[in-house]
């Protein structure tokens, strides 16, 4: 049995109404932001499940321009974050898809986010509950990052001895890994 947390009981501090339509979105567009270069200059969000329904009743809009913004859960910024989008230049869009049949999880969020330098990261997002939130595909690729701990996201080529190499180089700067992941086409 999985030991429960104070936010498994109480749900995390955030600026409602929802737990997972709004701070899980949030945590989502976060996520989809750090794996950036630089910061955000557009973000297109797809609304599945039932996030395409309940997205502007929930604030689950103002929380994904949130946190395409670097706003955390319980900044009361959150509710004018269309105002400040706009005063930081970030451009944003939602197309809600409540057909779409494309997904596993009733909230989930694909998110297409282009930064400063051009770079553009696509991320499909799941809202699991109280607040947590898990990234199921990268570019294409299924992974699996809740953002729960630091995660270093490498592209590499699929040879042997690729891996080894990251590995040193993280060594020689003093990093210590906890766990690696492979995650393939």
């Amino acid at each position: 049995m999985k030991t429960l947390g104070l936010r498994d009981i109480i749900g995390p501090i955030m600026v409602g109404p929802s737990s997972s339509h709004t701070a899980g979105a949030l945590r989502i567009a976060l996520m989809a932001r750090n794996l950036c270069g630089s910061a955000p200059q557009k973000a297109v969000f797809r609304l599945l499940g039932s996030f395409a329904h309940t997205y502007q009743g929930h604030g689950t809009d103002k929380a994904l321009v949130a946190g395409m913004l670097g706003f955390a859960a319980d900044d009361l910024r959150v509710r004018d974050s269309f105002r400040w989008a706009s005063a930081k230049g970030l451009a944003f869009s939602f197309t809600p898809d409540p057909q779409a049949d494309d997904f596993a999880h009733p909230n989930t969020i694909d998110v297409t986010v282009t930064d400063e330098s051009g770079c553009t990261v696509c991320v499909r997002g799941e809202s699991i509950g109280g607040g947590a939130a898990v990234i199921t595909r990268l570019d294409g690729i299924d992974v699996h990052i809740t953002g729960e701990h630091t995660s270093v996201v490498v592209r590499q080529r699929d040879e042997a001895g690729v891996l080894a190499h990251i590995a040193r180089c993280l060594s020689d700067e003093g990093v210590n890994i906890a766990t690696t992941r492979m995650f393939r086409e």
